[in-house]
């Protein structure tokens, strides 16, 4: 009996398959430490307890996309551990805050599948979720994987392609940010006068600045999540591949567009929802990663003058600066646009 697995392939999963995920994982302020090394995310809120406090937290949560990657790192081993490539991501939520101590568990739910024409591989899609020790849900997101087949000639495991909202209603977000005690919320120390009211529908935010991915970057920060996808550590494998070399997780641009965001939306201090998003085009060591946003929407919560809701489109670029944005028509396919995240985020009124 081997004790070994190679992970599933596209045919060893079945519409509304259940998957509990191993392992159990406590997230330290090493982590964190670690998580702000590679990234350099600059949000107040997740960067000093003192601030956090001040505000309403116990103290300093863990940055939201650290606890996204982490749950996502957990589903690897069952979901993606024969991907293609991850595609894309919706109908997200951030529900509540993540502190420095807490243990994460990860369940998912095949919630579509969908084999391609070629027959080597076909599209799963899962709902995944990730608890908190005491049984409360920290985020919950829909997400799409090309895998592979394992036999060409095997039977498809059924067809369904789930209809998904294109964005979570606003009266669903705030749940995993307390009430901001009024006045407490110093905007010098958060690096930014800006707030809700200062971002207009329509607005598009240049965020300058680049930050070129290295390999041991890379590594290091996608084993700091458990995710062992082989796209992303068998240079051998990957090298008689598509690309002939191994790429760069999808979730590492996600990380590196939302630093660079800080500047030009240093008060967005919490993501409260995902909408959409696609990994456009596939990113390698040496590249440089550049990343532009647009105001998409802006709401206010029910119950809530404390903080509002943008709607916010980050659009990241590898190897082609941004000053020449807004993108024109025809052009999100453009071979420099490798990431297009459409999401909510919470910012003070």
């Amino acid at each position: 009996m081997t004790k070994t697995t190679t992970g599933n392939f596209f045919e060893d999963f079945r519409l509304n398959q259940i998957i509990h995920h191993a392992t159990p994982r406590t997230v330290t302020a090493g982590d964190v430490a670690l998580y702000n090394g590679l990234f350099g995310a600059r949000f107040a809120v997740q960067s000093a307890d003192t601030f956090a406090s001040a505000i309403g937290y116990p103290r300093a949560p863990v940055d939201d996309m650290l606890v996204f990657h982490v749950v996502f790192g957990k589903t690897v081993p069952d979901i993606s551990l024969n991907a293609v490539a991850n595609l894309g991501y919706a109908n997200g939520r951030f529900l509540n805050p993540v502190y420095p101590g807490d243990t994460l568990t990860a369940v998912s739910e095949v919630i579509g599948l969908k084999e391609n024409s070629s027959r080597k591989t076909g599209i799963v899609f899962v709902r995944s979720a990730g608890y908190r020790q005491d049984g409360q849900m920290v985020v919950e997101y829909v997400r799409w994987v090309m895998v592979r087949k394992r036999d060409e000639k095997a039977e498809a495991p059924g067809e369904h392609v789930p209809k998904l909202p294109v964005a979570v209603e606003s009266n669903l977000l705030g749940d995993g940010c307390p009430l901001i005690r009024n006045g407490q919320y110093n905007m010098a120390l958060a690096g930014s006068p800006h707030r809700f009211a200062d971002y207009a529908v329509g607005e598009k935010i240049d965020h300058c600045d680049g930050m070129t991915v290295e390999e041991a970057e890379h590594q290091i920060a996608t084993r700091l999540y458990q995710n062992t996808a082989r796209v992303h550590f068998n240079q051998y494998a990957e090298s008689k591949g598509r690309f002939g070399k191994r790429l760069i997780y999808g979730g590492h641009v996600i990380s590196l567009a939302r630093a660079l965001s800080f500047n030009g939306l240093a008060n967005a201090f919490h993501i409260a929802a995902i909408n959409g998003g696609r990994h456009v085009a596939p990113l390698f060591a040496g590249d440089t990663v550049f990343a532009w946003s647009e105001i998409l929407a802006a709401s206010e919560l029910p119950g809530r003058d404390d903080v509002g809701a943008l709607r916010v489109r980050t659009v990241a670029t590898k190897n082609r600066p941004c000053a020449d944005f807004p993108l024109k028509n025809g052009e999100e396919d453009d071979p420099a646009v490798i990431l297009d995240l459409d999401y909510w985020v919470l910012m003070p009124r």
